[in-house]
């Protein structure tokens, strides 16, 4: 018999967020978070998001052990400001089991129910900037940071519970060594004069932040016409700066301003941190925090978090300007490999601006929909 408990207690969220660390203790392919970071995203008080949204979870037990857990997720904005009747769910985990998922999954659509809302879809976060997706290939390579792994039983159990496929994403990688410079050196110069431009190049974190509101400005102007797109609010946007840019390399952030200042692209690089997040196990202290700055550091690996192009700029080969200036960047630090996050099948504009490096598609994941009307 299946029992949920719903998440009330310091005690049980931290229950919750361990989970994982019990389900994947064997595999070499989990990425594990950092469970502090991990707590202050379900912290009511600290993350901003829950001002336009609530979130409740609940753990599955049978055996008096827990089996399960999901968070159950309303986003209001979407739902009100969008008219998108959907219930989001996430972190779903679960041991291969059929009426753990079930049961768990029965819970959400529950909830979604008694707002009276239209389907469900998951797994995904709050917003455009949480992970989402469920592994269904790419199994035997590691996992980014900013994405979900799972075990290959996942996709059947959401199909035995009447899911459908909603949404697919690929992810892609490509090996700095294939990558041909002069593929965008010889228009770098032209676009900059024809449009006259300027790319923004940063040493230091601090000469960062003054730009970074107009870059989430940006980045919902960007994906503002992508299937279920939520808006950044000014709250989220300074709570995402305390999150993100610290841990970036301001050499790996790239802007490009018009001749009035005004930001027309950007591109944000993360380092691989998958690694070092493996070796930390969770915990920032007493090595993990080393293993991170070692990571940001040396780590001869990155990974392509967020490009955004105003609409005004797209298809005019400022592509060629950012990967101009990131190919003297990575070169001196002897990058080895790109990966890119998870992008829509179906983004063409995104697919274009990859197509001159050669990309491998090494993962896909998608999201799972069943209507509750």
């Amino acid at each position: 018999m299946i029992t949920l408990k719903e998440v009330q207690s310091k005690k049980d969220l931290k229950t919750f967020i361990k989970f994982p660390f019990k389900l994947y203790k064997d595999s070499k392919y989990w990425t594990p978070p950092i469970i502090s970071q991990e707590i202050k995203t379900f912290n009511k008080k600290e993350n901003p998001v829950f001002n336009d949204a609530d979130a409740r979870l609940f753990l599955a037990y049978k055996n008096n052990e827990v089996v399960g857990r999901v968070a159950a997720i309303v986003n209001w904005l979407e739902i009100k400001d969008q008219n998108v009747k959907k219930m989001r769910f996430g972190w779903l985990d679960f041991i291969d089991d059929i009426e753990v998922s079930k049961a768990l999954l029965n819970k959400v659509e529950g909830i979604g129910k008694s707002y009276q809302l239209e389907y469900t879809e998951g797994p995904v976060g709050f917003s455009n900037l949480d992970k989402v997706g469920v592994l269904t290939e790419g199994f035997d390579s590691v996992a980014p940071m900013v994405t979900w792994y799972n075990h290959p039983y996942y996709a059947k159990h959401y199909e035995a519970a009447g899911y459908a496929v909603e949404k697919s994403y690929i992810e892609s990688r490509f090996y700095f060594s294939s990558v041909n410079p002069d593929v965008f050196t010889k228009a770098n110069d032209l676009i900059k004069r024809r449009y006259q431009l300027e790319v923004l190049n940063f040493t230091k974190t601090e000469q960062v932040m003054p730009y970074t509101d107009k870059m989430f400005d940006l980045f919902n102007e960007t994906y503002a016409s992508l299937a279920s797109f939520v808006a950044i609010n000014d709250i989220q946007k300074a709570y995402f700066k305390k999150k993100f840019i610290s841990f970036i390399n301001p050499e790996y952030i790239k802007f490009i301003i018009d001749k009035n200042k005004n930001l027309v692209a950007f591109t944000i690089v993360m380092p691989y941190f998958a690694t070092a997040l493996q070796r930390a196990k969770g915990k920032l202290f007493p090595f993990g925090f080393k293993y991170i700055l070692d990571a940001k550091k040396n780590s001869k690996n990155v990974v392509f978090y967020l490009i955004g192009v105003h609409p005004d700029y797209q298809n005019k080969g400022l592509n060629a300007l950012i990967f101009n200036e990131y190919y003297k960047v990575f070169n001196e630090k002897g990058i080895e490999t790109c990966y890119r996050t998870p992008e829509l099948e179906d983004n063409e504009a995104i697919q274009k601006i990859w197509r001159h490096f050669n990309p491998e598609v090494y993962k896909r994941r998608k999201t799972f929909r069943k209507n509750l009307v």
